[in-house]
């Protein structure tokens, strides 16, 4: 019998399986992708929520053991000042993904920091031409959030949130910054990019909206309420406008477990939360997007 030793990659259990006809057993290790919810927007000129960490790699598997899936929720935008809340953590077994950091909004005196989470949340900022520092992002999951910029009256902008792939973009005059972009994964079967950053919200003065990073980033809005995350991607909320009472800004974005492994084995024993299960590309694909487990 041939004999396989070392790091394996997802393609060598693949022809290992077919060697050995190993059809009919469960998999001796899976491909993951893990991802946290986003953080909520700032209000007011408020920062972007960072996105939800990512993590993603190769897990070794024992049969019969139950791994337990725990999706994490987004976090609150803020209403209608204040910061917005992280995001929760994702959960594959015993690897975590952390929640995005909740971006910060503007303040009349001293300007508050953007939370530290997977991605980090933007910078707050105040009318007296201070800023604060951005959220950091966790090593190995997400990035730094941008800075807010105040230029004093009403020109205050919101930085944006940080991403998966790249950092969220400072603010500068009359130009919010942008949420940092996600990354594209294929291993459901169809190329999707996950964890984007908010959008910073900008001035009355300004018209410019900071985008949402691509990967479920919502945008900036001076006007109404930041946009939200989208559902299962972890994007981080856009920062928002305030009316007195109302705005305030985005949630942040769910978070998703896709988990995959050949076809040549067979299906999972048993799973909770209802994941879909589907075969694309030769991989039998376990989808949650609610909280659950998996038993091989």
């Amino acid at each position: 019998m041939t004999q396989y030793s070392g790091v394996w990659t997802l393609s060598q259990v693949s022809q290992a399986v077919k060697a050995q006809n190993w059809s009919g057993i469960s998999p001796p290790i899976v491909e993951y992708l893990v991802v946290a919810g986003g953080g909520g927007g700032g209000s007011n000129d408020g920062s972007g929520g960072g996105a939800g960490g990512l993590l993603a790699g190769l897990t070794g598997i024992t049969q019969g053991s139950s791994l337990t899936v725990t999706i994490g929720s987004g976090g609150a935008g803020a209403t209608p000042s204040g910061t917005g809340t992280s995001g929760n953590n994702s959960v594959f077994g015993n690897i975590t993904s952390t929640g995005g950091g909740g971006g910060s909004s503007w303040n009349s005196s001293t300007p508050t920091n953007g939370l530290s989470g997977g991605s980090g949340g933007g910078g707050g900022l105040n009318d007296s031409g201070s800023t604060s520092a951005s959220g950091s992002g966790t090593a190995g999951q997400g990035n730094a959030g941008g800075l807010g910029y105040a230029g004093g009256g009403n020109a205050g902008m919101g930085g944006g949130g940080g991403g998966a792939g790249t950092v969220g973009l400072n603010a500068k005059s009359l130009v919010p910054g942008n949420g940092g972009a996600g990354i594209a994964s294929s291993i459901s079967g169809t190329v999707t990019t996950y964890a984007g950053g908010g959008g910073g919200s900008p001035s009355a003065s300004s018209s410019t909206f900071g985008v949402g990073g691509v990967g479920g980033g919502g945008t900036g809005n001076n006007t109404a309420a930041g946009g939200s995350g989208t559902t299962n991607t972890g994007g981080g909320g856009g920062g928002g406008g305030f009316n007195g009472t109302v705005w305030g800004g985005g949630s942040g974005g769910s978070g998703i477990v896709i988990i995959r492994y050949p076809s040549s084995y067979k299906l999972a024993a048993s799973t909770t939360g209802s994941p879909s299960q589907t075969t694309a590309n030769g991989y039998i694909v376990y989808t949650f997007t609610a909280s659950g487990s998996i038993t091989f």
